[in-house]
C-alpha cells in the first residue's frame, strides 16, 4: 500500500506573461470529467486575478471545491500558451508511477465522495479539498508494468462510453436538425417528395405567422401530456430501498445524471403510475433553471415533484416530443413564463398551454417513422453505457486494491 502523497505531488509554477497578449485560461468550470470544454484565447489585459498556474503535458488539474462536480481532467495537449486558476490543484506524479492509474483511481466514484465529505468538513464558504488533506489517502499501487495494464484496461471502458456519447450527438443532431427543417423551415416532403417551401408549397397566415396550408395553431396539450411529479413524504424512504427518486438534480441539460441518495422501499399507493420511470422517458425541469430536458436512463426510478414527465397521447410522436423541447423557441417561451424571483418555477399547466404550430396527421405520422428510431438508438446506447459505467465502476476498486491482477491484456482474479 501506498498514499496520494507518496505518488503525487503539488505543482505551484507561475506563468510567466511577458512579451504574450492571449491565452487559453482554463478555470473550474472549464474542464469536466476529463474534458476541455472551449480552447478560446483571452487577452492577458482581461484575466482574472486568479489566472496564474503553469501546468505542462501529463499534469492533472483538479478542482479543491465541490470535488464531487468532477471538475478534472488529464492534460493532453501543449500547454505552452494555457494558464490555470489558482482554484485549480496542478498534480504531478513521480517518478516510476503511471499517471493515467493515478489519475483513474483520484476520478473515481468512491474516491470522489471520499474527497467530497472531506471537503464538507473543512469550514469555509465552500466545500474544498487541499493537497494535504487528501495525501494521506491509501490504495495499492502493483509494478509499474501493472499500473499501465489496469489503465488501458480500465480505458478501454472509458473509449468505448465516449464512443457511444459521440454517436448519441451525431445521431440527435441528425433528428433535430429533421425537425427544424420539417417544422421550422417547413421542408417537409410534399406528395412529390420535394421540399414543401422551397417547392412554392402554399403558406397561410397565423397567430403565429405564416404556416403552411392544413397546418394549424394549437397548444402543446394537443400532442403531449405534461405530467407533474408526485410529492414523496420522508416516510416514504428507506436506506436499503428499491425504487430511486429523480429530483430536479438528476435532470442536467440533455443528460440524466443516474446518481440518486433518496431511495423509496415501496411506492406509495397514491402515487400515480406515470411517476414510476423506465428507460426513454422525457423529463423536463419545473423549478430553477427551468426547461432542462432529457432522457431516463435505467429502471427503477420514481419522479418526484417539481420534475414534469412528458409523454406523447400517441406513441408515434415521442421523438417529436423530444425533439419540440430542445428547441431554442421552446425553451425561451418556458423561461419568459416562470415566475418566481429567487428561483424560478413553472406548472406543468403553464407549460401545456404553450401555442405551437401543429403539422397535419400524415406529416407527424411520417417524421415519427423517421426519428423515432434516431431517439431510440440513442436509448440503446445509453443503456450500453450505464451497463459498461457499472462494469468499470465496479472492477476499478478491485483492479485498485490488488483483488483483480491484470497482466498485459489479461484478467487474473484473486478473491473475488
Amino acid at each position: 500500500m501506498t498514499t496520494l502523497g507518496e505518488v503525487l505531488y503539488p505543482v505551484s509554477d507561475t506563468f510567466n506573461f511577458n512579451g504574450i497578449d492571449r491565452v487559453h485560461f482554463i478555470n473550474t468550470g472549464d474542464i469536466l470529467e476529463g474534458k476541455l470544454l472551449h480552447k478560446n484565447l483571452t487577452p492577458t489585459k482581461k484575466l482574472p486575478g486568479q489566472a496564474k498556474k503553469r501546468f505542462k503535458l501529463n499534469d492533472i488539474l483538479y478542482s479543491e471545491i465541490r470535488p464531487a462536480n468532477k471538475r478534472y481532467m488529464l492534460v493532453n495537449f501543449d500547454s505552452s500558451s494555457s494558464v490555470a486558476s489558482t482554484k485549480l490543484m496542478v498534480l504531478r506524479t513521480k517518478e516510476n508511477v503511471e499517471v493515467k492509474y493515478i489519475y483513474k483511481f483520484i476520478t473515481n466514484r468512491d474516491i470522489l465522495n471520499e474527497f467530497q465529505a472531506i471537503a464538507e468538513s473543512r469550514s469555509g464558504t465552500f466545500p474544498q479539498i487541499t493537497f494535504d488533506s487528501i495525501s494521506g489517502i491509501e490504495f495499492y499501487l502493483p509494478p509499474l508494468p501493472e499500473q499501465r495494464a489496469i489503465a488501458a484496461v480500465l480505458s478501454s471502458f472509458d473509449d468505448k462510453i465516449e464512443l457511444l456519447r459521440e454517436e448519441n450527438k451525431t445521431l440527435e443532431a441528425t433528428a433535430q436538425a429533421i425537425f427544424k427543417e420539417w417544422f421550422v423551415n417547413f421542408n417537409f416532403p410534399n406528395s412529390q417528395g420535394k421540399p414543401y417551401k422551397a417547392s412554392g408549397g402554399r403558406m397561410i397566415d397565423s397567430e403565429l405567422g405564416e404556416i403552411p396550408e392544413g397546418w394549424r395553431v394549437g397548444r402543446i396539450k394537443s400532442l403531449i401530456d405534461v405530467l407533474s411529479g408526485f410529492a414523496f413524504s420522508s416516510l416514504d424512504f428507506s436506506q436499503d430501498g428499491r425504487y430511486k427518486l429523480v429530483t430536479i438534480k438528476n435532470v442536467q441539460d440533455r443528460y440524466f445524471d443516474p446518481e440518486t441518495k433518496d431511495k423509496l422501499a415501496e411506492l406509495p399507493q397514491k402515487m400515480p403510475d406515470y411517476c414510476k420511470l423506465g428507460s426513454g422517458d422525457i423529463l423536463l425541469s419545473l423549478t430553477g433553471n427551468v426547461g432542462r430536458v432529457c432522457l431516463v436512463n435505467g429502471e427503477n426510478y420514481v419522479l418526484n415533484q417539481r420534475v414534469a414527465k412528458l409523454k406523447a397521447k400517441n406513441p408515434i410522436d415521442y421523438a417529436f416530443s423530444y425533439l419540440l423541447f430542445l428547441q431554442n423557441s421552446i425553451f425561451s417561451l418556458l423561461q419568459s413564463t416562470a415566475s418566481g424571483t429567487a428561483q424560478q418555477n413553472l406548472s406543468p399547466i403553464q407549460t401545456k398551454e404553450i401555442e405551437i404550430v401543429i403539422a397535419e396527421r400524415k406529416i407527424l405520422d411520417l417524421f415519427g417513422a423517421i426519428a423515432n428510431k434516431l431517439i431510440q438508438k440513442i436509448n440503446t446506447n445509453n443503456s450500453q453505457i450505464q451497463t459498461l459505467s457499472a462494469l468499470r465502476d465496479t472492477l476499478l476498486p478491485k483492479l485498485m486494491k490488488g483483488e483483480i491482477r491484470v497482466k498485459s491484456e489479461e484478467l487474473k482474479v484473486k478473491n473475488l
